[in-house]
């Protein structure tokens, strides 16, 4: 048996996170097994969603996040490391500032991706398992800044795009009705490429916790009725009632009725009749991404 350990950092919206994974390989099974995850709340779009800039505050808890990081990776020593940086670095006029700034302090380098090629990372972490290959699907990740739409139909990804709609920007109240139509229309017309109709898969921190709040297993069919009727019981709390009585973290307890807006709004508009959450995210697909460069890298040897 061989066996690979990969790191994945995913420098997002609301939080920073660093994923170590192992990837064992014993003949043609290869297994993908989580050893670490850390996640820190620092929500960096609050501020570059707004001012287009992340402040010295931020930057300087930012930076803190990426050197423990470095010091969690000397430890761990893994084969090889991707650090992305999606919605809220794309808007901050001051984020390539910071990714020098981190690359010679930590010799961690960033790479601030776009909406479609953080569409890509995300599906390369092993969407095809969790598809029947005569059914549709439209996969959705909800991020704080972003969401990320991809169609796939007969295990191929016909189209994908990506929105400036988060749970942040929601929470901040910085989505436009423009926003909202863009993302209606595209829906439907995807729709209409399925007359048999479709199933969602969600990704993201926040449609996992729908999933654990409705005491579903994770890849379990869930029915949409079900995730609306949570959704209003969300929002018909306050913030302290969801700390209290639900055991949400302070950071996940706002973010998550905006989030189940966005989800429970595009499952309307698809009239998906199924959602499955299979707890796949962009730092699985970094990790799936690096192991399958590897492979290509040795058969080339």
């Amino acid at each position: 048996m061989n066996a690979y350990k990969f790191a994945a950092i995913d420098i997002g919206s609301n939080a920073v996170r660093l994923l170590v994974s192992n990837v064992f390989e014993n003949g043609a099974q290869v297994t993908f097994k989580k050893q670490s995850l850390v996640r820190v709340p620092i929500r960096l779009g609050a501020d570059a969603f707004l001012t287009n800039q992340i402040p010295v505050d931020k930057e300087n808890q930012f930076l803190s996040a990426m050197h423990a990081f470095k010091h969690l990776l000397d430890v761990y020593v893994p084969v090889k490391t991707r650090a992305i940086a999606t919605s809220a670095f794309r808007e901050a006029k001051n984020g390539a500032e910071i990714v020098d700034r981190v690359y010679n302090e930590t010799g961690i380098k960033i790479e601030i991706v776009t909406g479609k090629e953080e569409a890509e990372v995300i599906y390369a972490n092993g969407l095809r398992e969790n598809m029947d290959a005569d059914k549709s699907y439209l996969y959705m990740d909800v991020g704080g800044g972003s969401t990320e739409l991809t169609f796939f139909k007969n295990h191929q990804a016909l189209t994908s795009k990506s929105f400036n709609i988060g749970s942040i920007r929601l929470l901040m109240d910085m989505v436009s009705d423009d926003d909202w139509s863009d993302m209606k229309q595209w829906v439907k017309d995807i729709s209409a490429q399925s007359p048999t109709g479709l199933s969602l898969i969600g990704s993201g921190g926040n449609i996992n916790k729908y999933c654990k709040l409705l005491m579903k297993e994770y890849g379990e069919p869930l029915n949409p009725s079900e995730i609306f009727h949570l959704y209003k019981r969300l929002k018909s709390m306050s913030t302290e009632e969801r700390i209290q009585q639900l055991f949400l973290n302070p950071d996940r307890s706002d973010v998550i009725v905006p989030a189940g807006k966005i989800f429970t709004s595009v499952m309307k508009w698809s009239g998906a009749e199924t959602a499955f959450v299979p707890k796949i995210g962009l730092s699985d697909g970094v990790v799936k991404m690096l192991y399958d460069q590897m492979k290509l890298a040795k058969a080339f040897v």
